[in-house]
């Protein structure tokens, strides 16, 4: 994959097609942020949901 790495979504999830394996960066121009809890109060309750397994 030539992945062009969008400099504005820093990302470190390896495991995501999207992401730049050569660097930190996820290669989409946009993500969707979503949460899997009903009243999120911490970091940990949300979720990149653009997220594919590569």
């Amino acid at each position: 994959m030539n992945c062009k790495p969008n400099e504005c979504i820093k990302c470190t999830v390896t495991e995501c097609k999207h992401h730049c394996k050569q660097q930190d960066y996820c290669s989409l121009n946009c993500i969707t942020v979503g949460t899997h809890e009903a009243n999120p109060t911490m970091d940990q309750c949300t979720d990149c949901k653009s997220f594919e397994l590569g």
